[in-house]
């Protein structure tokens, strides 16, 4: 069955309006609403029940393989945090050292900084249990918090290496790792600050109310841990994440050193995330049975409801990818005197309707590579701009497909209108002023 874009864009507008009214309007749960839809989508723009079945199962379990542990583990890890105080420690200091009304702005520069060497994912899992603390005392809605963590991490995730989504463009394209870094981490600083303001703004337009807060538990040590060990747990990963990223960036894996393995090994967010979890037992006296079995058992059944949800927009994602939306864009639009606009709108179709950024982004590179010529783009400056502005297209528009858009929902208790009207709206703006920032570099390079 041959299909047209316009009729692959009609049943993508179908998919993903049968799952905002099945979430949002119906109150089901977003893994029936994802596949669903996943089967709507892939059947209804020509693949076969047999293909679409298999999308969606390699879909559910690629996204399951990449992203499994880091949800377990780094919610085990947030639970022990939470169980032995160390988020209130946390809170308390941050708070002590910044005016309470600047708290979101602090939150969002956070998810900066800490994003740069982690995955917008695992960032998030490690600082939502602090992110929820300072909500508490300050009394700063949750989804402005929420939001202004989750566009810092964002901003990073989707412009520079050491990143998937940007590693793997640049490679494609052929762009200087060192140039791509310096001026991505440029472009996101705006990008990270708009989505703070369009989240303290949105909360009072729309005259958004936290849920009832849950109330903090008091567990039987009253002890407070220090300062120290309380920062280790989020620190030491993120650390050795960082330097492994970073010291082997462009390393050939065969010619590592055998120091060089040990830093590979560490700095995976597995083992660093196990090291942070072993360094949050350690922030508490010495622990019962039954306080272990409790926060394991707890850790568990709130991971498996995640993981449920992102499996399911996995394979939503992955039953679009089949539908080779790229492949028509590359055949339906004239592409002399796009420039950079080209790649800028397919990477935001390939997101809007995948959901992964990294997959996006890699698709959209592998179709603009043979374009670069009829683009205007064949130049070292040309190729490091492109790459910018897919960076910026990946961005846009992050919603119910996205596996970070339920790991900010679930790990915050935001409810998806919540999510649309606040955290959606955030990252298309936030691609919006990236595009416009790289178009204003292309003046100057």
């Amino acid at each position: 069955m041959t299909t047209s874009l316009g009729y692959l864009l009609a049943v993508l507008c179908i998919g993903i309006t049968l799952i905002v009214l099945l979430t949002a309007k119906w109150r089901i749960h977003a893994f029936f609403a994802l596949v669903l839809a996943g089967f709507v989508v892939g059947m209804g723009s020509g693949l076969s029940a047999p293909e679409t079945i298999t999308a969606v199962k390699t879909g559910f379990g690629d996204i399951m393989k990449s992203l499994a542990l880091l949800i377990v583990l780094g919610t085990t890890l947030g639970l022990v945090l939470e169980h032995t105080g160390s988020t209130r420690v946390l809170a308390n200091y941050i708070l002590k050292k910044i005016p309470h009304r600047y708290a979101a702005l602090a939150m969002s520069i956070t998810g900066y900084i800490v994003g740069l060497p982690l995955f917008c994912d695992s960032g998030y899992i490690v600082l939502s249990g602090l992110n929820k603390s300072i909500a508490r005392r300050t009394q700063i809605p949750v989804a402005v918090l929420s939001v202004s963590l989750a566009s810092g991490l964002y901003s990073v995730h989707c412009l520079i290496p050491p990143h998937p989504g940007a590693t793997a463009a640049a490679g494609i394209i052929g762009v200087d790792y060192g140039k791509l870094i310096l001026l991505g981490a440029l472009v996101a600083i705006p990008a990270m600050l708009l989505g703070y303001v369009w989240s303290t703004y949105a909360v009072k337009k729309f005259k958004i109310e936290d849920p009832e807060p849950a109330e903090e538990e008091i567990y039987e040590w009253s002890h407070q841990p220090s300062v120290l060990k309380s920062f280790l747990p989020v620190i030491v990963p993120i650390l050795l994440i960082a330097i492994k990223s970073f010291l082997l960036l462009g390393v050939d894996a065969a010619s590592l050193t055998s120091g060089q393995k040990i830093i590979s090994l560490l700095g995976d967010p597995v083992i660093a995330l196990t090291i942070g979890l072993l360094l949050a037992f350690n922030t508490g006296r010495p622990w019962k049975k039954e306080s272990v079995q409790k926060v394991l058992n707890e850790a568990i059944e709130k991971a498996g409801g995640i993981l449920v949800i992102v499996g399911a927009g996995g394979a939503f994602g992955a039953v679009l990818q089949a539908t080779k939306m790229g492949d028509h864009f590359n055949s339906s639009l004239p592409l002399a005197g796009l420039g950079l606009l080209f790649p800028f709108l397919l990477t935001s179709v390939l997101k809007t309707a995948l959901g992964s950024s990294t997959v996006a982004i890699i698709t959209a590179a592998s179709i603009i590579l043979p374009l670069l010529s009829a683009l205007g783009l064949d130049s070292e400056s040309g190729r490091l701009l492109c790459v910018l502005a897919m960076g910026a297209g990946s961005m846009m528009i992050s919603h119910a497909n996205d596996a970070y858009f339920w790991v900010i929902a679930k790990f915050s208790g935001i409810e998806m209108r919540t999510m649309l009207r606040v955290y959606t709206i955030a990252t298309i703006l936030m691609g919006l002023l990236s595009f416009l920032l790289v178009y204003l570099l292309s003046f100057v390079l």
